[in-house]
């Protein structure tokens, strides 16, 4: 039978009104995410995956929403009946972290304490407030142990950081198009892209709710920023060349090329429906992100106590987290005697790759769950 679509799907909300302390010392006495699911969960509750998303992503990982039925999850090619991630067989969950903008409780949200929106005074969150909230979502569903947790980018931090936190709780960890913490490359974007942000004149130093504004121009800017990192070279250049969009120059500061076109395309879109505020507090996140700090820096150390089987993929084109950051993973597991393995993919599309159709890459997820006892 040929893979199918999850169909229509709807986001549920969990609320939880015990407080959680963050790693920073703040703590948020009362919150809410949102979620999604898909499949069934069995009897003895084993068979749960837990997807988490990337920066630019949230809950709504598979299938439709009613109204708006173009609004097709993010890793709909991954996640599905029939597909790499079968949810025949599996029960899949999306949730949008704490800090986020579709839903959960995040900057937005408003502060019970002031009855305002949170705005600028939302705590920084880290990777490990992340897998707490999301141990207390699993837990609240009766999911003690989740078959596997996989995620591409911050998402894969996510599945590697669960192993370490939470080593009893999950079986397997998909570990996909990630990297052991950010280089001085990557901190360097990110920081490029909160400045375009914060210097917006209708930043408001993160209060622009109270005034009615957005700073729509430094969230475009960084939008674009990121955006250029996440693609390879190549496809920019075989997409988009240098062709022009008026097949004339313009002897102007406006649009000439297709690839100025399609970033301001991407950058107004991104401006239209995510939060400056969360993107500030995400992109801090993953600076923040290296789970070997604790350890003296030794990441072998830091994974000593993991019990889960990994999946290891990069991809060659991802100048972004290159091949060699998911190798210092993988050796860490391998100094360890953890059951790895590794894929490297030949792919031409940069750090996206992990987002689209490939088919060795889309088999080898499938091959590697249907070895997945539940």
């Amino acid at each position: 039978m040929a893979p199918g679509s999850i169909g229509i799907v709807s986001p549920q909300t969990m609320q939880f009104d015990e407080p959680i302390e963050l790693k920073s010392g703040a703590q948020i006495d009362e919150y809410s995410l949102v979620y999604e699911t898909y499949g069934e969960l069995n009897s003895d509750r084993s068979n749960a995956i837990l997807i988490c998303h990337a920066l630019n992503a949230a809950h709504h990982v598979a299938g439709r929403h009613a109204d708006n039925p173009y609004d097709v999850g993010w890793w709909d090619n991954m996640v599905g009946p029939g597909k790499a991630v079968d949810t025949n067989r599996f029960f899949v969950i999306g949730v949008n972290n704490l800090g986020g903008c579709h839903g959960s409780t995040g900057p937005s949200s408003i502060n019970p304490k002031t009855g305002k929106p949170w705005g600028g005074d939302f705590p920084v969150v880290t990777v490990e407030d992340w897998v707490q909230a999301q141990a207390r979502f699993a837990s609240r569903l009766g999911i003690e142990q989740f078959a596997a947790v996989m995620g591409g980018s911050l998402g894969a931090m996510q599945a590697l950081q669960w192993s370490i936190d939470q080593p009893e709780r999950l079986r397997n960890a998909l570990v996909i198009a990630a990297a052991p913490n950010l280089s001085a490359q990557n901190i360097a974007f990110n920081e490029a892209a909160r400045t375009a942000i914060t210097s917006d004149p209708e930043f408001h130093d993160g209060h622009y709710y109270e005034h009615g504004v957005v700073p729509r121009r430094g969230l475009r800017i960084a939008r674009m920023i990121g955006h250029i990192t996440y693609l390879s070279d190549d496809t920019m250049d075989d997409r988009f060349g240098r062709e022009l969009r008026e097949k004339v120059l313009n002897f102007d500061f406006g649009v000439d090329f297709q690839i100025e076109s399609y970033l301001r395309y991407q950058a107004d879109k991104f401006a239209d429906t995510f939060d400056a505020n969360t993107y500030l507090r995400i992109t801090k996140l993953l600076d923040y992100f290296d789970p070997a700090q604790a350890y003296g820096g030794d990441l072998s150390r830091a994974l000593k106590n993991a019990t889960a089987d990994f999946l290891v993929v990069s991809f060659t084109s991802d100048w972004r987290f290159s091949p060699l950051r998911s190798k210092e993973i993988v050796k860490s597991l391998v100094d360890n005697r953890h059951n790895v393995s590794y894929a490297e993919i030949e792919e031409p599309h940069g750090h996206d790759a992990f987002l689209l159709d490939d088919v060795r890459y889309h088999n080898l997820v499938r091959s590697y769950l249907e070895r997945v006892a539940i």
